[in-house]
């Protein structure tokens, strides 16, 4: 997934808020979020540039909002920082129950050499849907369970970007499957398909949306005659009560299929094809294909509910509309729906 820009990386003036935080408030929930998200990149920038004393400018991006940075995740493979745990810790006159606990966060893909091949790697493996077999993901989801065991799931977030946010989504789907349903913030999640939503044409993208469903539908069918049970039907029930929240673009390819994603199903429901869309929507092709090969496969993009946040605000260029910083900008138009799949 692609990085965030330098300018986001070393600038401390973006996600500075001029009021306390409010915590009840969805605008200031999302700019904290990645806010803390940034201060992994920045971690890890500085790792790489080797930054001492006054050079630093990684912790403005947590202590601002009275977090405390108390561990950062180490990838075996080649020693950076890809994620970090940060507790909540206000002063008396601040407390507020609204607030998380501790904020597990992970950054996306840094287009700098140590880092580089590492992140690339990971990157092919969203779109294998392997990334649950990485070791990076094994230190992930072994510190979100440690932090869940040792202060419970009550106000425990998850967050990340590009290749962070599916990080973090595979670590909520395998805890809400545990029945924990943690508050999850997903910046430029990954879904990698057809680029059918950068079709111009209402009908043309519709027309393909509705083949694509009946085909998919058609072979999930298929399948069930042949193993005895709708295919990933257990672990999609399992996941429809966990709503994360969601924050696309649509100039941004590596995102912008959730959009259609989502709003096709609601299409199928209105004129009465919701059947065929609760078949298509738990399966993708090419994971019906090789599971009908013996290899079983849960693609990372599958989600049955979330809230889905698309900022239509003007972006020049495919860096803009995948950076991390337009989510705590306080000028985005932005457009919030809420999805429960039933």
């Amino acid at each position: 997934m692609a990085s965030a820009s330098e300018r986001d990386t070393f600038s401390i003036s973006g996600p500075i808020h001029l009021m306390p935080v409010n915590w009840n408030c969805q605008h200031h929930r999302r700019s904290v979020a990645a806010s803390l998200v940034q201060g992994v990149y920045v971690l890890e920038c500085e790792r790489q540039q080797n930054h001492q004393g006054s050079e630093v400018l990684a912790p403005p991006w947590w202590e601002f909002f009275h977090f405390e940075l108390i561990r950062k995740l180490v990838d075996d493979a080649d020693s950076s920082f890809f994620g970090a745990i940060y507790e909540f810790k206000p002063p008396a006159s601040n407390q507020d129950s609204n607030a998380p606990k501790f904020v597990i966060a992970f950054r996306g893909t840094i287009t700098k050499k140590e880092s580089l091949t590492r992140d690339l790697t990971l990157d092919l493996h969203i779109i294998q849907n392997c990334l649950h077999r990485s070791s990076r993901f094994e230190i992930a989801m072994q510190a979100v369970r440690n932090v869940v065991s040792a202060a419970g799931s009550s106000n425990i977030w998850l967050a990340g970007h590009s290749l962070g946010s599916a990080m973090a989504t595979l670590a909520g789907k395998n805890m809400a499957k545990m029945g924990i349903l943690l508050e999850t913030f997903l910046f430029n999640p990954p879904f990698f398909s057809a680029p059918i939503e950068r079709i111009k044409y209402k009908n043309v993208k519709q027309g393909i949306r509705i083949a694509s469903s009946l085909i998919t539908a058609g072979l999930s069918v298929a399948l069930t005659a042949h193993h005895g049970k709708p295919v990933s039907e257990d672990s999609f029930a399992l996941l429809s009560s966990w709503i994360p929240n969601l924050f696309v673009n649509p100039g941004d390819h590596i995102c912008s299929e959730y959009i259609g994603y989502f709003e096709h199903r609601r299409n199928m429901e209105e004129i009465g094809a919701g059947y065929i869309e609760r078949l298509a929507t738990q399966n993708s092709i090419g994971d019906l294909f090789l599971t009908a090969f013996g290899k079983e496969s849960e693609p990372l993009h599958l989600l049955p509910s979330a809230n889905l946040t698309v900022n239509l605000s003007p972006s020049p260029d495919f860096r803009n509309a995948h950076g991390l910083h337009q989510w705590w900008k306080p000028d985005q138009h932005l457009q919030s729906k809420q999805y429960i799949y039933r």
